[in-house]
């Protein structure tokens, strides 16, 4: 194998482990290539947990608020289906691990959880909204 190939292959393999992408498609100069995390499945849509990190603001009137942020880029939906309700409003209490929202990449949806049990402050944004990677999604106290 070319010795340039390989070192592309290296970097897109090291960028899924970054970005928790499932895979990546490369093209240049005639040479296409495919790198994946695992063998793509048949279902056009698979929940795929993804860990997240946690970002808290300051402490704000003595009790503490923190934000759930976007673990990847995407775009972000609300309900589980446009029929169906929302997973959390403003004002609901809310479990440790219970689904927020999902963020839909490259047609994988990935569930949003809360990290602990907390109360939905406000949410700040909309359903199909486009997310950027750590942008915040709620703010919990």
């Amino acid at each position: 194998m070319d010795k340039q190939i390989e070192d592309i292959i290296k970097d897109l393999a090291h960028l899924l482990q970054e970005t928790g992408l499932n895979e990546i498609d490369y093209e240049k100069d005639g040479v296409r290539l495919r790198v994946a995390n695992r063998v793509a499945e048949s279902v056009p849509t698979t929940v795929v947990p993804v860990a997240k990190p946690k970002v808290e603001a300051p402490q704000v009137e003595e009790t503490q608020k923190s934000l759930v942020c976007s673990p990847i880029v995407g775009i972000v939906y609300m309900s589980p289906n446009p029929n169906a309700p929302t997973f959390v409003k403003v004002g609901d209490k809310v479990k440790a691990g219970q689904t927020l929202c999902m963020v839909e990449a490259m047609k994988t949806f990935n569930p949003v959880v809360a990290e602990k049990d907390g109360v939905i402050k406000s949410i700040l944004v909309e359903s199909g909204a486009p997310v950027e990677y750590q942008q915040p999604l709620f703010e919990m106290e």
